[in-house]
């Protein structure tokens, strides 16, 4: 055996944490970009908080899913008021935009050049400037991957940017950030961290202390999810989902993904759907598919007692098998109103191109089983 495990520097978790980043911004520089989302009035008092400790700051605003021009425009703010560290204030957009903002400000060329899949695929030889992620959604754990996911417009699809030299210095996590989050984002942000932790805990290529991981993410969100969704102000439960999100996010950056996410990319590229909704609404169909295909074709498969204990994470009960893990992910996702693919502009038309891209995602490489065009397609269809 054999498996490593890398992580942001230094991560801090805890309610009103938030209070620590201007004294560590303070330590990495005198001249601060904050990245913010869809929430810029978060930023407003962390910028005082920065003043206080001789920190200017000035903002850049990321509206919807980071593209390439999205990091190109933020790094232009940061060349012209000479800033020399970066936080990254939202959810995953705004982390991702700042992540690859802090990577492309020290490593010259064009962002094409580092760019997998429609780029050269380059290594960073620079390192980032030093770099804070503050996390208002619990979903991606953006927070401590080594990635930042960036649209192509120009080749409608999402890929990545990527790089160990991308963890952030400081990751901090504060559950407060996350109260006033809206039912729908609660929800799509929600299945999204869920989604990280079953599909590593699935993958072709899991480890121990990613297991480890994932089983108590995986609990963590099965008993809170709900709860956060139906009342916000639930304090354990919107801690439990942040602790989830955060689990997630060093699960995916430390073993494999699956088809959800080898979907979720092209998908993505293709049309204006939030990363989280299409993960949300494709995790059930993906786990019924993987079972079936594994039950069909690799009874033997360890992966399918992985799902067995999925289910007994999800459900709680100790005999629970794969397949009621699939009827739980469906009642879940029907609780918590996840609408359906169409809703984008997706049509069974659409389905052929869809396959074609998301074989060839990274994401897809680390599914428990090859899924073929067919099933891949049977997928897309039920999600309709």
């Amino acid at each position: 055996m054999r498996f490593e495990f890398a992580t942001a520097t230094r991560i801090i978790f805890g309610q009103g944490s938030i209070k620590e980043a201007a004294p560590l911004a303070a330590t990495f520089g005198r001249r601060a970009l904050i990245v913010v989302g869809s929430t810029p009035e978060q930023a407003a008092l962390l910028i005082d908080q920065l003043k206080a400790q001789q920190v200017e700051a000035v903002t850049f605003g990321v509206s919807g899913e980071p593209a390439i021009e999205t990091v190109q425009a933020g790094m232009v703010v940061a060349r012209d008021n000479h800033c020399d560290v970066i936080i990254g204030l939202g959810g995953g957009s705004a982390i991702d935009t700042g992540k690859a903002m802090a990577a492309l400000l020290t490593n010259p060329g064009d962002p094409l050049d580092y760019l997998e899949v429609i780029g050269r695929g380059q290594p960073l030889q620079q390192m980032p400037l030093p770099y804070l992620a503050i996390p208002t959604t619990a979903g991606t754990g953006s927070e401590v991957t080594r990635n930042a996911v960036l649209a192509s417009h120009e080749y409608h699809v999402k890929v990545s940017l990527r790089s160990p030299l991308m963890l952030p210095r400081v990751a901090i996590v504060d559950p407060e950030l996350t109260y006033s989050l809206p039912q729908a984002i609660t929800a799509s942000t929600g299945l999204d961290a869920l989604t990280q932790l079953i599909e590593p805990y699935t993958c072709n290529a899991p480890n121990p202390l990613v297991d480890a991981i994932c089983r108590e993410g995986m609990q963590r969100a099965a008993r809170s999810l709900k709860r956060a969704y139906q009342d916000g102000s639930d304090v354990a439960a919107r801690e439990d989902m942040s602790i989830a999100a955060l689990f997630g996010g060093l699960a995916l950056a430390n073993a494999k993904l699956g088809a959800v996410h080898g979907f979720a990319g092209p998908f993505g590229g293709l049309y204006p759907a939030p990363h989280g909704m299409i993960c949300a609404r494709l995790l059930p169909f993906v786990v019924e598919a993987n079972v079936r295909a594994l039950q069909a074709r690799e009874p033997n498969s360890p992966v399918l007692q992985r799902y067995a204990e999925v289910a007994q994470l999800l459900t709680g009960r100790s005999t629970a098998g794969a397949r009621e893990a699939i009827g739980w992910l469906h009642q879940l996702c029907a609780d918590l109103n996840v609408a359906p693919l169409s809703q984008f502009g997706f049509t069974e038309q659409d389905i052929p191109s869809v396959v074609a891209q998301a074989q060839k995602a990274s994401s897809m490489k680390g599914n428990p089983i090859v899924l073929t065009a067919e099933e891949l397609s049977g997928i897309l269809r039920v999600a309709l």
